[in-house]
């Protein structure tokens, strides 16, 4: 009897799971161990391994396709066993390896996406969505994962030309069009413009084509999460500014005396070690939220806030208190490559009990961050500013650092917040007390 593989959960916060792509094909010889597919789940991407000796009898759901914990992904059994698809889902064929654009488009799925080449002042009619459009008004037809390329890599597909069957757009265009980008037209303007970092000053037409996307699994459970979490959890926030010059000049110390090891710290992996010895001097921070108790956790754990593409992930560094800031660098720097990968797993991103979030490398001074629940604090980690400070009673160049922790007023008193952020400080302004 053949034996059904269904869709695991791979995340704590995981309902469903987005079939990327399948690794083997129908009639394939696969034993235990073998990676049948990858799937995206809200966290990251990750393969799908196969318990069973046998051959890949059936598959039930096609690349592409967004599948419930618990569904049936596909059969394994004997060889020439007759499967059927399980009651209710029709079985569909497997996504083929788009080793050729042709071969690209014969296993994947129409899929519709609204765009317009100028902005619309008048909301359109709640009517099916109309697919991407060329100039001509002549419809593109694209495979969904030649449009999720696209839209992660920014290329407008109608301007793509299509080698799959009937002018098709698959993957391997979206590639070639990522290799080799056309020049944009030159913008028309009846008056002089500049260029700059961001764009041209005085250039016309819109900013962006306008579309419709559907919100991914990520992007949908980060917003049913922070809404969660800032509806139901009494926030509080408090401030503090450091002096950051030992700590820079430390770093650079270390940086300039280690460069020949390959030793390169950065101002968040002192950031983290700090923040680990705070929550061992002030543990009561180290906590979390569990509804009729609160949870004292022995280890601290610190997350750290990776922006992708598509939204935010939080990998953790465990017993960050036990290890050294050199050896809290290379993981956090593993980790985060990992993380910009999607090729995290469950156990490198769940079971934090403090979170850092930085936006300072992107020139942020101070922000209110939200919590990651069920911790009971975040702290946000601004950028190093120059300013005039008062030392010894004199007015002097200083560099300054400000850090907010966002605390959950359920678990953490102001007082007791207040004791947190004054050790981090203690130890951050004395950044040789990190390195015992």
């Amino acid at each position: 009897m053949a034996n059904i593989i269904e869709m695991p959960k791979l995340s704590d916060t995981m309902t469903v799971g987005t079939l990327v792509k399948w690794l083997k094909k129908e009639g394939d010889v696969v034993k235990s161990g073998d990676m049948l597919a990858e799937v995206e789940t809200d966290k990251a991407t990750m393969e799908l391994e196969c318990f069973f000796d046998g051959a890949l009898l059936k598959i039930f759901s096609p690349a592409g396709s967004q599948v419930a914990i618990g569904a049936p992904l596909c059969a394994v059994g004997k060889p020439g066993e007759v499967v059927e698809a399980p009651a209710g889902q029709p079985a569909a064929p497997a996504a083929k390896s788009e080793t050729t654009p042709q071969q690209a488009a014969s296993g994947e799925k129409k899929q519709a996406e609204v765009t317009h080449s100028a902005p619309v002042h008048t909301p359109a009619p709640a009517a099916v969505p109309s697919a991407p459009a060329r100039a001509d008004g002549e419809r593109v037809k694209i495979s969904p994962l030649a449009k999720k390329l696209a839209e992660e890599k920014g290329i407008d597909a109608s301007t793509v030309t299509g080698s799959g069957p009937g002018g098709r757009i698959v993957r391997a265009d979206i590639e070639a069009a990522a290799k080799n980008p056309k020049p944009a037209a030159a913008a028309k303007s009846s008056g002089p413009s500049a260029s700059f970092a961001g764009g041209t000053v005085g250039a016309k037409g819109p900013v962006q084509q306008e579309r419709a996307v559907p919100v991914s699994t990520m992007r949908g459970v980060i917003a049913k999460r922070l809404l969660e979490s800032k509806t139901t959890i009494p926030h509080f926030y408090l401030e503090i500014e450091i002096d950051a010059e030992p700590l820079l000049a430390l770093r650079e110390q270390l940086n300039k005396g280690l460069e020949a090891a390959g030793v390169k710290l950065s101002v968040n992996d002192f950031i983290l070690k700090a923040s680990a010895e705070a929550l061992r001097r002030v543990p009561d921070v180290n906590a979390s939220w569990h509804g009729t108790e609160i949870r004292y956790h022995a280890s601290a754990n610190v997350s750290f806030a990776v922006a992708l593409p598509d939204g935010l992930i939080t990998p953790v560094v465990f017993n960050a208190h036990d290890k050294s800031v050199f050896e809290i660098s290379r993981e956090a720097k593993s980790l985060g490559k990992k993380a910009k990968d999607k090729k995290l797993s469950p156990a490198e991103f769940t079971g934090g009990t403090f979170c850092v979030s930085n936006l300072g490398m992107m020139g942020i001074p101070k922000f209110l961050p939200i919590i990651n629940p069920p911790n009971a604090a975040i702290l946000g980690v601004g950028t190093t500013v120059t300013k005039p400070v008062v030392k010894n009673g004199q007015i002097v160049v200083g560099q300054t650092l400000t850090l907010t922790l966002s605390a959950d007023h359920r678990v953490v008193d102001g007082a007791v917040g207040a004791q947190f952020l004054s050790a981090l400080k203690a130890v951050l302004e004395s950044p040789a007390l990190l390195l015992v």
